[in-house]
Order: C-alpha cells, then sequence, then structure tokens
C-alpha cells in the first residue's frame, strides 16, 4: 500500500475513533434527497428491486435508506469500528461487512443491481480508484446501476482531491453515464461547499 493510501486509511479510522464526521452530519441533512434518489432506481425495478451495496458505508446511514426502499441492503466499510456501530442499529434487511473497495472481487459478497457511493471513490488514490472500479464490475449483474456522489476538482484539490468525469468514466469503464446533477450542499461545510459535488448515474452495459 502506498503511503497515500496509508496515510488515508489511518485518517479515516481516526475520523470515527474520535467522532469527526462531518460526512455524516451531511448525510442526515440530505436524507430526503437522497431517499428520492433512491426511489428512482427503485422505480425503474419490480418489487422487490433487487440487491444493493453501499460502498464504504460507515455507520450505515445510506445502508438504512436502501434497506427502508425495499433492497436486499449491503454495507462495506474498512473500519470495523464503524461497521461494528451499524450492525448494532439492528437494520432490518441490511447487512454489513468489514471490507476493502479496492479488493471487492474476493470478499465474498456476491451480485448486485446496484451500487451507492456517497464520497468512497472521492478519497482514493488513482491506483484505488481503478480498482474500486475494477470490483463494482465484477460485483454487478447485467443492467446494474451506480450512483455516485463526487466533488469537482477545483484549485483546492491539495485539500479536496476532486474527481473529474473523464476520471470517473476511466475507473468504470463499460459502465454508461446517464446523467450528471447538482447535489445537496446542506451541512457540507467549507471547503467542500466550493466544490460543487455531483451525483453521477451510471449503468452497467454488460460484462466486459
Amino acid at each position: 500500500m502506498r503511503a497515500h493510501d496509508r496515510m488515508y486509511r489511518l485518517g479515516y479510522t481516526l475520523a470515527y475513533r474520535f467522532g469527526v464526521t462531518p460526512w455524516e452530519t451531511h448525510a442526515t441533512a440530505t436524507r430526503a434527497g437522497v431517499e428520492a434518489l433512491v426511489d428512482r432506481e427503485v422505480a425503474e425495478r419490480p418489487h422487490p428491486p433487487g440487491r444493493a451495496l453501499d460502498l464504504g458505508c460507515g455507520r450505515g446511514l445510506h445502508t438504512a435508506v436502501l434497506a427502508k426502499k425495499g433492497w436486499e441492503a449491503v454495507g462495506v466499510d474498512a473500519v470495523p469500528q464503524a461497521v461494528d456501530a451499524a450492525s448494532r442499529r439492528g437494520i432490518p434487511g441490511a447487512t454489513f461487512a468489514v471490507g476493502d473497495v479496492t479488493a471487492l472481487e474476493g470478499a465474498g459478497l456476491g451480485t448486485f443491481d446496484f451500487f451507492l457511493d456517497v464520497g468512497c471513490f472521492q478519497g482514493l488514490s488513482p491506483g484505488q480508484r481503478t480498482a474500486e472500479g475494477r470490483g463494482v464490475s465484477a460485483l454487478a449483474n447485467p443492467g446494474a446501476t451506480l450512483l455516485m456522489l463526487e466533488f469537482q476538482a477545483t484549485r483546492m484539490r491539495s485539500v479536496v482531491g476532486g474527481v473529474t468525469r473523464a476520471e470517473l468514466e476511466a475507473a468504470f469503464a463499460g459502465w454508461q453515464v446517464l446523467s450528471v446533477e447538482p447535489a445537496d450542499t446542506t451541512k457540507l461545510g467549507w471547503p467542500l461547499t466550493r466544490t460543487a459535488p455531483q451525483w453521477y448515474r451510471l449503468r452497467r452495459a454488460g460484462r466486459a
């Protein structure tokens, strides 16, 4: 693991240890909007809609939304403390696993019809982003969709590593971008509010 990747993983782990998780404040404040986006996914499928994977699930705030909307929801995160907290919530229809989003192929999670990534891809290095894309593709059923919240590149890239559409498409070869729309910045906080976050929606065309 590269030094950058080790430092990111350490920082993420420490954030949960010390309770410094502003992304959870944002998740709570924007829950209604996320539910509306998930409703769109459900509307395109028969009921029940299938299996969904919450990438970098943390303590399961978004996994709970997926389960509420009828998905067989699985949350995966690399921080055991976060996964333990998510599991203790006892969310009906949701299960959780400690796992690395850059090594999904050997995680034994099964296949999925929908993937949700709320900023997990954002914090990865270029090599890790490619690995996540490869793993998600391996676990995707034909026609699966992916909903991803990412921040755009700005002059503050050294503080917030932005994601361009080209970088996203390169990591998720074989996926088609269906839509790009602005994300709610409520309770997101500075400097992330300066990055014009976007929701990307992609569809898996088939196995490469």
